[in-house]
């Protein structure tokens, strides 16, 4: 399988369902999804223009918020990818707090750190039922052929008054 039925039938509709409770909660509910850290991540659709929001699990380094744009494993990438590579400019809640963010696609040698970061961070049961995976990252990453972005979040500092 990889990655289109069971992300479209099951994990597609869940994190839908996941972001809407995120979101008309105010951040209360959904800050983590399955006990991983949860964020909403905004960004403007590439071709319309209108804001797109989307339920993703992310770890931090230094500062900056670290996701994976595994889409499941699938061999498109996640549309939230394309439209921030089109416009760095988003927006991120993480649980009650709102903030303007620049997201850029890592470097091959930032990937290859955080690679490591997210996948601990996402490990679920991952390494019980896939010998030599370290988290479901390494486990979409072996159902896709393309190579699956790491993107880093940098939250906008506040402004000294």
């Amino acid at each position: 399988m990889k990655g289109g039925i069971f992300t479209t039938r099951f994990v597609g509709p869940y994190l839908r369902f996941h972001a809407y409770i995120y979101e008309r909660s105010d951040g209360r509910i959904g800050k983590h999804s399955n006990r991983v850290p949860a964020l909403l991540l905004t960004t403007t659709g590439r071709t319309s223009g209108e804001a797109r929001t989307h339920g993703l699990t992310y770890c931090r380094d230094r500062g900056d918020v670290i996701v994976a744009a595994s889409n499941g494993g699938s061999d498109r990438p996640p549309a939230w990818l394309l439209n921030l590579q089109a416009e760095p400019r988003v927006k991120v809640r993480l649980g009650r707090q709102v903030v303007g963010a620049a997201a850029r696609v890592a470097t091959p040698q930032e990937r290859a750190q955080l690679w490591l970061l997210v996948n601990r961070t996402n490990r679920g049961m991952a390494p019980l039922f896939h010998p030599g995976v370290t988290g479901r990252y390494d486990v979409y990453q072996r159902h896709t052929s393309r190579e699956i972005a790491v993107v880093i979040i940098t939250p906008d500092r506040p402004q000294a008054t």
